[in-house]
């Protein structure tokens, strides 16, 4: 007889699977928790929503958003759909190609590329996202709507305006110059 662990277990599809074949190399960030309240004959019944950013360092980066009547099944149905909602971005080494802003509802994000070194000057949803996606030096500023909900969607826009330098330089029509090599240097110090 078979362990009772097996395969076989009289389920048709072998749901525990789903997770191992997970992406551990993702990150979450909880950007806000909200808590609301239905009053009802025996006093309130409470609810949460729960706002997250997921990650992989890597240029992807998504977010989500659950409900549900305790935290922990709030987070885990938003990281859920953070998880599906996943889009690659373009990124310059540790910033952003150009400055660039996105606007989603009531919420104006603006972006601008810094030096190496500089870190994260961003708050909030922006930072969330910035750091969700691998970006380790840029400057934010969020200029309209403070909900958190718009911030990081205007954030994700922003981000998603972005152009690496070589496709502008095509699309323009712009031929970029092969990168000089180290050899006449090398020539020049052994004559």
């Amino acid at each position: 007889m078979p362990p009772p662990n097996a395969r076989n277990t009289g389920r048709r599809d072998n749901r525990r699977d789903d997770k191992a074949k997970e992406p551990s190399d993702t990150v979450e960030k909880v950007v806000f928790i909200n808590r609301c309240a239905k009053v009802v004959k025996g006093g309130r019944r409470f609810s949460f929503s729960a706002l997250i950013v997921t990650g992989d360092h890597k240029g992807r980066v998504g977010c989500g958003f659950g409900k549900a009547k305790e935290v922990s099944e709030a987070i885990r149905k938003a990281s859920d759909a953070a998880r599906k909602a996943m889009k690659p971005f373009s990124l310059a080494q540790s910033t952003i190609p150009h400055e660039v802003t996105g606007e989603f509802g009531g919420g104006r994000v603006l972006l601008r590329p810094a030096s190496p070194g500089t870190g994260i000057i961003a708050g909030g949803g922006v930072r969330a996202v910035c750091e969700a996606v691998g970006i380790r030096d840029v400057l934010a500023k969020s200029l309209g709507s403070n909900n958190h909900a718009n911030v990081v969607k205007a954030t994700l826009e922003a981000l998603s305006k972005l152009r690496p330098r070589e496709e502008i330089l095509r699309v323009r029509g712009i031929k970029t110059k092969p990168a000089k090599t180290e050899a006449p240097v090398e020539a020049a110090a052994t004559a």
